[in-house]
């Protein structure tokens, strides 16, 4: 199912913080949210990893000023300005965290342990050097919000058109998940500060995401044949980019309404 990547509450509670909007021991809690532990490595000026707390402060005396996301995908490096050791790195994660201000970066690496039922994440995040340069293929907010709703409307039509939602007990069950789970409040992710349309926009991305999440796990729907399942594939494939770009549209809107300001 659908969830919010670690590199956006990272990115989101870490603009609060330095926004003044919470504590550092807020901002750590909301971070690490259902995790067991987040620890910091490759912090300069420290030798092993740290908790998030100091790692926050430290990247801030260090001049980062904000924090960007980034998303990327095989073939879509969203969100990353280099240099190539990083966006590995971030490639091979799925995400990444890059500061603005001063050129650090963050990447994720998750570990899991535990029983079957009671298994818990451990984060350490990799510390590396960024390239100070744009972030790649990032829409403003008002193009991702444009983007979402036309992207919906064309998938919807599409997998209407497959019969996709399909029936029975199984569909109805996820079509019930999908309504619960599409009522999350997004501000609880972007965190104080946040303009009010970029809450709007990651609540879509969201909510896009989910219906996105059903899609391909609810079997194969109607779409019985091949060359319905390769339609029902090729329909989805912009939509997951397109929420993609909304996601990191959303979690940067700190940023670039701060440069906006200066500007």
């Amino acid at each position: 199912m659908f969830s919010e990547p670690r590199s956006g509450r990272l990115a989101a509670w870490g603009n609060a913080l330095l926004a003044h909007k919470v504590s550092p021991d807020e901002a750590a809690l909301a971070i690490v949210g259902e995790d067991a532990v987040h620890r910091v490595e490759g912090l300069p000026g420290e030798a092993a990893p740290v908790g998030l707390t100091l790692a926050l402060g430290r990247l801030r005396s260090l001049g980062v000023t904000g924090y960007r996301v980034a998303l990327p995908a095989p073939g879509h490096p969203l969100g990353l300005s280099g240099p190539p050791e990083f966006n590995a790195r971030a490639l091979e994660a799925g995400e990444a965290v890059v500061g603005t201000g001063a050129a650090w970066g963050l990447v994720p690496e998750v570990h899991e342990a535990g029983p079957a039922g009671d298994v818990h994440a451990e984060v350490v995040w990799h510390c590396l050097p960024v390239r100070e340069a744009p972030p790649a293929d990032v829409p403003s907010l008002g193009e991702a919000e444009r983007e979402l709703a036309e992207a919906l409307r064309e998938a919807t039509e599409v997998l209407t058109r497959l019969d996709v939602a399909a029936s029975g007990p199984v569909a109805e069950a996820a079509l019930d998940a999908y309504r619960a789970r599409s009522e999350w409040g997004s501000g609880e992710v972007l965190a104080p500060g946040y303009p009010p349309r970029a809450v709007r926009v990651l609540e879509l991305a969201r909510r896009i995401g989910l219906l996105i999440s059903l899609a391909y796990g609810n079997g194969h729907g109607g779409a019985v044949s091949a060359s319905q399942m390769a339609a029902r594939a090729e329909a989805l494939r912009p939509v997951e980019r397109v929420a993609r770009r909304a996601q990191v549209a959303a979690y940067n809107a700190y940023v670039e309404e701060r440069e906006r300001g200066r500007g």
